[in-house]
């Protein structure tokens, strides 16, 4: 049996990147980011983040690809896959696929907050940005990223601080570690 795959999506601003993060360092998982993959691929044609994005909504040979990538990462298991569309794509192989939330406001004042924006900036780069991915996963694959119910745990981080989060996280590995230990293959 190959080690635990986890696979972590979310919307903007609601903490999934800190948290996928948190999880592979906690039990010693390597981390792979879809967003990494992206701008890999970007570099690797020459192109720069933004323009690769604006390709990606022209044909499904962008995603595909990515998606291709954290596959084969997933495959070669002990790993935390995170990325917008992470769940759906992963959700043959994944043992665990966690989803995190926050309402568009809390999400908003994050993102307003991390890359110096107004909140009215982030509600829109937001909304263009949630719109662009929901499109192409129902296009490419059919599937609406607004349903949750792919997920083994959704978690809405804006009821939660940080830490009360991680803690439901760790509750929740430390159960699920209890109880497939062959999976976890030398993680802590």
């Amino acid at each position: 049996m190959r080690c635990i795959v986890v696979a972590v999506s979310g919307t903007p601003g609601s903490g999934k990147t800190t948290y996928a993060r948190f999880i592979a360092e906690r039990y010693s998982l390597r981390y792979v980011s879809s967003g990494a993959l992206f701008r890999r691929l970007a570099e690797e044609r020459g192109v720069s983040f933004l323009e690769l994005h604006k390709l990606a909504e022209q044909s499904d040979e962008i995603d595909l690809e990515i998606d291709r990538r954290a596959l084969q990462e997933a495959s070669r298991g002990c790993v935390v896959v995170e990325g917008h569309l992470s769940v759906w794509v992963l959700r043959d192989v994944a043992h665990v696929k966690i989803i995190f939330d926050a309402p568009l406001e809390e999400r908003a004042r994050r993102i307003a907050a991390r890359d110096g924006k107004s909140l009215e900036e982030a509600i829109s780069e937001i909304r263009r940005r949630e719109e662009s991915n929901r499109r192409r996963a129902l296009k490419y694959y059919g599937f609406d990223i607004r349903d949750y119910s792919v997920a083994d745990l959704v978690i809405n981080t804006g009821l939660l601080g940080e830490s009360a989060v991680k803690e439901v996280l760790v509750c929740f590995f430390d159960n699920f570690k209890r109880a497939h230990p062959e999976i976890f293959c030398g993680a802590k």
